[in-house]
């Protein structure tokens, strides 16, 4: 099995994420992660879908998914041709004399103190899931007393819009 991510442009109405989840879990294929929001088009939501799976059952859940009544477009973002990002919080042990090495991570990582109380910080990482895991690993002697990841969220390099796209084929007259 492999991981894929998913784009899912879809009409922003209600019920539309739960038929799109109820398809994977009708394939009981595990969804790693979930994201949904808005585009910049009020009538559009996009949902980006990380799914482990291998391609022939992929492509026969593309399909399936293609013909839900609010999915406008799906495309597959490959890693080389996409930006990924996640958001991460991280509430870590730094009390007066752990504090400044915590300090000093959070630096190297380029992340964000976003929270401080005497015996924690709650630090803010934005990144791919390696360097996510790489921060997590360098905090870890320091004491992680929780975590809170977001899904994964992805664009496609380059001029190209998968929104501008989709509006320009749904609002072409049908013979």
């Amino acid at each position: 099995m492999s991981r894929h991510t998913l784009s899912v442009l879809v009409e922003n109405k209600p019920g539309v994420l739960t038929r799109i989840a109820g398809l994977f879990a009708r394939r009981a294929f595990n969804i790693h992660s979930l994201a949904v929001g808005p585009t910049e088009h009020e009538e559009l939501s996009r949902v980006t879908v990380v799914v482990d799976v291998d391609e022939l059952p992929l492509e026969q859940v593309t399909k399936q998914l293609n013909k839900l009544v609010n999915v406008i477009k799906i495309v597959e973002l490959e890693s080389t041709t996409a930006v990924q990002r996640e958001l991460m919080l991280i509430k870590v042990k730094a009390d007066h004399s752990s504090r400044s090495g915590v300090l000093e991570i959070v630096q190297l990582f380029r992340a964000h103190v976003v929270d401080v109380v005497p015996d924690t910080v709650v630090i803010e990482a934005v990144g791919n899931s390696e360097k996510l895991d790489a921060l997590l690993g360098a905090l870890e002697p320091y004491g992680i007393r929780e975590i809170v990841k977001s899904g994964a969220i992805a664009i496609g390099r380059g001029s190209r819009s998968m929104t501008d796209r989709a509006l320009d084929r749904s609002s072409r007259p049908t013979h």
